[in-house]
């Protein structure tokens, strides 16, 4: 894959996907890589830093926190200007910040429609602009956004969740034929269930509702949504974009 050359930032990389995309970029392609998350409980990013480089156990890949709240603009361009400074440019953006809020549209508050849109896909706006000049200047640029697969087929109880990843796959069509010319590709990969700490709740009746319209018959882990993202950035992926892959056990297909 050219080396470990690459520089990334993964937004809500601390835990779950985001922490597998962090480990599994800097395992493959990256000599540094930024994660911007505001979830740092006391501000111990540079704990989770220290955590995550020794769980990677590769002397020549660094790893970078930055708080940052994903729905501010303002804080998006700190987080890109921290990381040029830091790794001294930014060749992949992964957009993988994301809450969830669910209940039925009868009951679902404007407050919860808001936060899920604001954070899911607003954030993907802030990051995706505030990186565009560097990546321009280069003449280089991967993208990634984390979609999911009920952005594709819809969910009941999920209208903020469903709108605000169908927005992300829109989002990345449009960035696609808009950044093409400039040699930088965006994609989108799509997650079916995932094991997280979120599915660990799950007793054994939910899990085994949740699985018998999976034909590989199991939840997915974080490690296989994080293996697409890798091969998306990878040079393996050069004439690759504009494209929703879903990770989900063949679920949508």
């Amino acid at each position: 894959m050219n080396g470990k050359s690459k520089r990334a930032i993964v937004t809500g990389g601390s835990r779950g996907i985001g922490r597998a995309i962090v480990k599994e970029l800097a395992a493959k392609v990256c000599s540094g890589v930024l994660l911007s998350d505001i979830a740092f409980i006391n501000d111990n990013s540079e704990e989770c830093a220290e955590e995550l480089e020794k769980e990677i156990g590769s002397p020549d890949t660094k790893i970078y926190a930055f708080r940052a709240d994903v729905t501010s603009s303002e804080d998006a361009q700190k987080t890109i200007d921290e990381a040029v400074k830091w790794m001294g440019g930014v060749d992949i953006l992964v957009n993988n910040a994301g809450i969830t809020k669910d209940n039925l549209l009868l009951r679902m508050t404007e407050k919860d429609f808001d936060d899920v849109i604001s954070v899911n896909l607003k954030s993907v706006f802030n990051y995706t602009k505030a990186i565009l000049k560097p990546m321009i200047q280069q003449k280089y640029g991967r993208i990634v956004n984390i979609a999911s697969v009920v952005g594709l087929i819809g969910n009941a109880g999920q209208a903020n969740y469903v709108a605000s990843k169908a927005g992300v796959i829109g989002f990345t069509k449009a960035m696609a034929r808009e950044l093409a010319s400039r040699n930088i590709t965006v994609n989108a990969v799509a997650p079916g269930f995932i094991e997280t700490s979120m599915t660990k709740k799950l007793d054994d009746k939910q899990r085994e509702a949740l699985t018998k319209n999976i034909p590989l018959a199991r939840m997915g882990t974080p490690e296989d949504v994080a293996k697409v993202v890798v091969f998306l950035c990878s040079p393996e992926a050069d004439y690759v974009t504009g494209q929703v892959i879903a990770v989900d056990g063949g679920m949508t297909m």
